[in-house]
């Protein structure tokens, strides 16, 4: 079990990602690294049906062999999963793979791991993340199934008008430490609730109704 884990989220836009293997686990760690916009490398003789298809599409790099050293040195990926059911393959990537600098991800088998990857949903640009530090991945899937029905897909909206929200109020409230003062009792219950029904309009106008009064109140 890892401790004493940073949580950071990673901006992998353009950046190269190897994946060591080809079958299902490999799999959902390459459709995550592809919807954060990773660029992506898999190294495995045989894909997954999915895997292949994705390899069809040209959304992945595959070479078509089993991981042997010195393949990540010329990709100098900025992550590595080592994801196959080769223990020696999987020791041999890792050990490279921090040769050359790259974090190291090996879901079964943690001593070889850098970091983990939460459990997590996404609602547009929002998103919320649960880790167990790898103790129970069960109990992150059921944590992570309970904050899908807290927080549904019409937050992900919310987000988007709460960025022009945020404009509007630094022309109405110039000072940092006020309109941090204001978020914390605007976005209270009631109108994370409104959310939460998908009335993004009734929420709105309180948040408007605030942002009008913020001027004026001592």
């Amino acid at each position: 079990m890892l401790s004493k884990l940073y949580p950071i989220n990673l901006d992998l836009a353009g950046r190269r990602c190897v994946v060591v293997g080809g079958g299902a686990v490999a799999e959902r760690k390459v459709r995550s690294l592809l919807q954060s916009e990773g660029e992506v490398t898999v190294i495995a003789p045989r894909l997954s049906e999915g895997l292949m298809e994705l390899a069809r599409e040209g959304r992945l790099d595959w070479y078509e062999i089993s991981f042997c050293r010195g393949m990540l040195k010329g990709l100098c990926p900025a992550l590595v999963f080592c994801a196959t059911d080769d223990t020696e393959a999987n020791e041999l990537a890792a050990e490279e793979a921090r040769e050359i600098g790259a974090l190291v991800n090996a879901a079964a088998e943690p001593e070889l791991t850098d970091f983990t990857v939460p459990a997590s949903i996404r609602r547009g640009d929002l998103l919320v993340t649960v880790s167990t530090g790898g103790a129970s991945p069960a109990l992150a899937r059921a944590l992570r199934e309970e904050l899908e029905q807290e927080f549904p897909p019409a937050f992900g909206d919310w987000l988007e008008r709460l960025y022009l929200l945020r404009h509007e109020l630094r022309e109405q409230v110039p000072g940092f430490e006020e309109r941090q003062r204001f978020w914390r009792q605007a976005l209270s219950r009631s109108v994370l609730d409104l959310v939460r029904a998908g009335q993004l309009a009734r929420a709105e106008a309180e948040i408007r109704d605030a942002i009008d009064n913020a001027g004026t109140e001592p």
